[in-house]
């Protein structure tokens, strides 16, 4: 399902409105991933990055072509560790927030 045009600027508008919003859209995008739902995660992580740094100053941040990370975090996109590990670092420190893996007892 393809987004609207007035979804996408509520998620920008309530990010910069909200900080505690975009840290959890950040921590959902992440877990998203980490859970084997990967096609989820960019989805996430591209509306976060969207709404936040965007994909040319995110490209000069990581050293990384902007429309690189457009296509890697696009429905297709299959990104190499080395560049999204590279990308959710440096998303992290611009977001103030370090994110760890625990594991979860059951």
């Amino acid at each position: 399902m393809a987004l609207t045009r007035s979804f996408k600027e509520l998620v920008q508008k309530r990010v910069a409105d909200d900080p505690a919003f975009g840290e959890a859209l950040l921590r959902e995008g992440i877990d998203a991933m980490l859970a084997g739902d990967v096609d989820a995660g960019k989805a996430v992580l591209r509306d976060y990055i969207k709404a936040t740094i965007g994909f040319e100053k995110l490209g000069e941040a990581t050293g990384t072509q902007p429309k690189s990370l457009i296509r890697m975090f696009g429905p297709r996109g299959n990104p190499q560790a080395r560049n999204l590990f590279s990308v959710i670092g440096h998303l992290q420190k611009q977001a103030g927030v370090e994110l760890r893996v625990t594991q979860e007892r059951r």
